[in-house]
């Protein structure tokens, strides 16, 4: 799976995407089981998730070939 980072995310990590090697479906709520565990620095920090441009929900599926993005609030005005 191709996982997208914006905003402070993506100044965190360093970086603005990764693939993901996954051969099975998961849940939404255990791909961020494991990415708190690989980025413990973005733990604490406020985002949407949205799988194939879309907003999910925890218990929603994720399938290898999905496209994740971590899409942290913004302010307008």
């Amino acid at each position: 799976m191709k996982v997208l980072y914006f905003a402070e995310i993506k100044e965190i990590l360093a970086k603005t995407s990764e693939d993901i090697d996954l051969s099975y479906d998961i849940t939404v709520d255990e791909f961020l089981t494991d990415l708190f565990k690989r980025y413990p620095g973005v733990s604490d920090k406020q985002f949407q998730v949205a799988v194939n441009e879309e907003f999910v929900k925890g218990d929603d599926i994720v399938q290898p070939n999905d496209t994740i993005a971590l899409i942290p609030p913004v302010s307008g005005g």
